[in-house]
């Protein structure tokens, strides 16, 4: 029942989350609002950027073969029509790295030949042996069973594709906008700089090396799935062995872009989401092995890949997102209750009122705001001048009639102060009161104060 409690808990935050961020999304589709917001967008450096973008997408565009001449030209229209509608743009433009890694990966297969590297295929693996002691790789893959090549295959081969989306979709719904902005960014610049480095030093993979031996490779060459060629075998399908025979970048083994995206994503996951750290980096440790197990990637590859996402990780984190703020709601506040406002606990920073036991209702420690014992000064803080009526010649006593009458010498110990609110009980001056007919500290022993159950008289105890 608690588990299915829990769940259902979990699924309301969830709805709740949803339903506050479609509302915070921008639904207008009218230009005219986008034209606006750039004529008072004020232009900085780091703007510049997106003349590289542009630069970029020209390149590549010019370069692409497929499609061709003019369907190609509707790649920019269309883009520049998600850009001009509100509605599309607030998507588009943070993930414009994004896209540019996606334009540099697919078109990179129309460099011709004469104009790209040559292809190494003994330097991974010579470093491997040098740097290791060994060939890990060539280790880890001597021994496959059906129940490893889907272990593997899960976060390989399904998660690398969707995880990234899982990421964004949890930043957007607990995290500030800025987040997922970042998320884009620091994902998008990783991914290209990663597939350019593939592309200006081009290495074979360790499936080459188990088919091929160390004879020299060139841009001929078909890709393989290699032990994903087993999954394949289990489901009955061709699935892997066409998209990677077709691969953009067959010889694309450094750096491993797997490894980066599930470094970059448990980093993103356990800095802004702690809760779920050892889940992400057990994914991550699972995929650094399966990207071995299945021979697509060297120990040094993943190293490589590991260290460029930490790189651009630490590169991007802005300064703001470096403390408490990494963990605050969408409106800005940490452990903010999904209503952008604070309970006057988490102002306070002091413990929720408990349940009462019987079920209903709260017991009079609830009321309690206070979380420590007061100091020996704290008969000093009842006038604390945060609770002071706002006119000096108001009577701090709420019998106005009542002067300065004398008081007692205090000589118990020094009772729980109500330092964080102006409660009733701290309004009440109990030494004053003992004119009234009751005082809690005025007779050496605790009499209640009359009520109408009591018929008027004390009663002690």
């Amino acid at each position: 029942m608690s588990s299915r409690n829990s769940l259902v808990r979990t699924a309301n935050r969830i709805y709740a989350a949803l339903i506050a961020a479609v509302g915070r999304l921008d639904k207008s589709l009218s230009p005219r609002d986008t034209i606006r917001r750039l004529q008072n967008h004020s232009f900085t450096l780091s703007d510049t950027i997106y003349l590289f973008h542009i630069a970029l997408a020209t390149f590549w565009i010019t370069l692409m073969q497929s499609p061709g001449f003019p369907l190609k030209l509707l790649i920019p229209v269309l883009y520049n029509i998600a850009l001009l509608i509100p509605f599309t743009s607030q998507f588009f433009v943070p993930a414009t790295p994004i896209f540019a890694w996606l334009l540099t990966y697919y078109s990179s297969r129309f460099i011709p030949d004469d104009k790209r590297p040559s292809v190494s295929v003994s330097v991974l693996p010579t470093l491997e042996s040098v740097l290791y002691g060994a060939n890990v790789s060539d280790i880890l893959t001597r021994f496959t069973h059906p129940v490893l090549d889907v272990i593997a295959w899960i976060p390989y081969g399904v998660g690398h594709f969707t995880f990234p989306f899982v990421v964004a979709v949890f930043i957007w719904l607990f995290r500030p906008k800025q987040v997922l902005h970042l998320w884009a960014r620091v994902f998008g610049y990783l991914n290209l700089v990663g597939v350019v480095v593939q592309i200006l030093f081009p290495c074979a993979a360790p499936w080459y090396e188990v088919i091929f031996g160390l004879t020299p490779a060139d841009y001929s060459m078909l890709g393989s799935p290699g032990g994903l060629l087993r999954i394949d075998n289990i489901f009955h399908s061709h699935g892997y062995t066409v998209a990677f025979s077709h691969a953009p970048v067959v010889f694309g083994a450094v750096p491993s872009l797997h490894s980066a995206c599930a470094t970059i994503e448990a980093l993103f996951l356990s800095h802004f989401f702690p809760q779920t750290t050892k889940y992400v980096w057990a994914y991550a440790g699972t995929l650094y092995w399966s990207t071995m197990y299945l021979t697509h990637h060297y120990l040094i590859d993943v190293v490589g890949g590991s260290c460029l996402a930490i790189a651009f990780f630490y590169v991007f984190l802005p300064d703001e997102f470096k403390g408490p703020a990494a963990t605050a709601g969408p409106n800005g506040f940490p452990g903010s209750n999904g209503t952008g406002r604070l309970s006057k606990y988490e102002i306070y920073d002091l413990e929720a009122p408990r349940p009462r036991r019987g079920g209903g209702g709260m017991d009079g420690a609830d009321y309690e705001l206070s979380s420590d014992v007061s100091s020996p000064h704290a008969s000093d803080e009842e006038d604390n001048i945060a609770y002071r009526s706002p006119a000096p010649e108001t009577p701090r006593s709420s019998m106005p009639l009542i002067g300065n009458e004398r008081k007692k010498p205090r000589t118990q110990a020094p009772r729980r102060s109500h330092k964080h609110t102006a409660s009733i009980a701290s309004l009440i001056r109990a030494d004053d009161r003992v004119e009234e007919g009751w005082s809690p500290i005025g007779t050496g022993s605790f009499m209640f104060p009359p009520t109408p159950t009591q018929n008027g008289t004390p009663k002690a105890t």
